[in-house]
């Protein structure tokens, strides 16, 4: 079984960045995907971001350019966030991918507010 945790999240001004951090346990080795959702609460959990093991990334065109994922020795990634908008305001989750599963973190809050 793989569990992941999430952590990083806060207030920041319009502009401003944050780093989030998801650190994975377990079964690590199964993992193919690392990826970071968002959900508001009016709307579905998006996708963000993912990174394969490959170091294949892939971002949301809303956040091309302002968002960065990585991974560090397969059991940590983060989401480097820069260029904040009040619009990135959400619950951000951590998700791991395997062959057989699909597994969640709790979620952090961040909200971007003057």
């Amino acid at each position: 079984q793989v569990q992941v945790v999430e952590s990083g999240g806060g207030l920041v001004q319009p502009g401003g960045s944050l780093r989030l951090s998801c650190v994975a346990s377990g079964n690590i080795a199964s993992i193919n995907v690392m990826a970071w959702y968002r959900q508001t609460p009016d709307n579905e959990r998006v996708l963000v971001a993912s990174i394969n093991n490959g170091g294949y990334t892939h971002y949301v065109d809303a956040v091309k350019g302002r968002f960065i994922i990585s991974r560090e020795n397969d059991t940590k990634t983060y989401l480097q966030m820069n260029t904040l908008k009040p619009e990135d305001t959400a619950v951000y989750y951590c998700f791991a991918g395997t062959r057989w599963s699909d597994i969640w973190g709790q979620g952090t809050q961040v909200t971007v507010s003057s």
